[in-house]
């Protein structure tokens, strides 16, 4: 019997899963896409998001929550899922929101690998983790083996699907990735994010905040890089295992600020504030498992995507 041709994307409206999808589309692949809409911003980007997927006949779209759907029926339908929905968002994962994580980001990562258990067809499960289950760990850079102290819930849930996926392959024989992203960034990035805030707060002459002395140190990531990890692990990669996706190199917040008045020609107005709940000092992938297992090698240097960036938030925001 053959294998089933379809992919599966959760999280296809988002910012990175509507990248994914398309560029699946454009290889060849049939894909299955799933977004729930979530109100943690604007329903009109994710429209735009997916718009040019809806337009191509090798997709099909189901709005819905993963937690609501027939999984075992879906899964049954695809070779490969990446899972990449989520609650997202580290300075809002405290309190009573925790429920929401603890729906959207183990509950349905669970429900989805009890679906795959069930799928003979299934060559791949991708699961898009995250930088934040490091949270304190004491290594810089960080690899797969440094130990984990997630410094949000939202860090924690990540790690805790982590574990899960890991829980199913040893048990249940699910080829299961993790695929840990490190700050992505580009043409897409949501609303709540760092770039998108200072390109929006500059195209609108607004206040840039800063948390903390704009000493902090991120490894930044363009998203193609990360849509080309992604790819790679339909063919490449060793299943059960976990997998840094990073720029591989990192950069102080209060040094890049300058490159933002070089793209934009526009002089930043900086507010400095408090330093939030969550955030951690520094992140800083060690990427040498991805690049010899994934052939991984991130691409875009930052000021060209930051370019990519600035001109995509121009055209959301009408500023071009």
């Amino acid at each position: 019997m053959s294998r089933p041709a379809a992919c599966l994307v959760t999280g296809a409206a988002g910012f990175i899963g509507s990248r994914l999808a398309l560029k699946l589309c454009e290889a060849g692949h049939a894909v299955i896409g799933v977004d729930a809409f979530m109100d943690f911003y604007p329903r009109w980007i994710k429209e735009l998001n997916l718009a040019p997927l809806l337009a191509r006949p090798e997709f099909e779209f189901i709005e819905a929550d993963l937690n609501d759907l027939d999984l075992d029926a879906l899964v049954g339908r695809v070779r490969a899922v990446f899972h990449l929905a989520a609650q997202a968002g580290v300075r809002t994962s405290w309190g009573r929101s925790f429920s929401v994580y603890l729906r959207n980001n183990i509950q349905s990562t669970q429900s989805l690998l009890e679906a795959a258990k069930a799928a003979p067809g299934l060559g791949r499960f991708i699961f898009a983790s995250s930088s934040s289950v490091y949270g304190l760990s004491p290594d810089l850079p960080a690899s797969e083996t440094s130990p984990c102290f997630p410094l949000s819930p939202y860090g924690v849930s990540k790690l805790s699907a982590e574990q899960l996926c890991y829980l199913y392959h040893k048990n249940y024989g699910v080829p299961t990735l993790a695929l840990r992203f490190f700050t992505v960034y580009g043409p897409g990035q949501r609303p709540d994010m760092a770039f998108h805030k200072f390109f929006k707060a500059l195209a609108e002459g607004t206040t840039i905040s800063i948390f903390g002395d704009g000493r902090q140190t991120r490894d930044f990531t363009f998203v193609d890089d990360i849509v080309a990890a992604n790819l790679a692990c339909l063919d490449r990669g060793r299943t059960g295992e976990v997998y840094n996706i990073g720029g591989g190199h990192r950069e102080t917040l209060r040094d890049i600020l300058p490159l933002f008045e070089q793209i934009t020609g526009l002089k930043p107005r900086l507010q400095q504030l408090e330093p939030q709940k969550g955030d951690v000092p520094h992140t800083f992938a060690d990427i040498r498992k991805a690049q010899a297992d994934l052939g991984f090698a991130p691409r875009t240097p930052l000021r060209d995507g930051l370019a990519q960036e600035w001109e995509w938030i121009r055209g959301l925001y009408g500023h071009s």
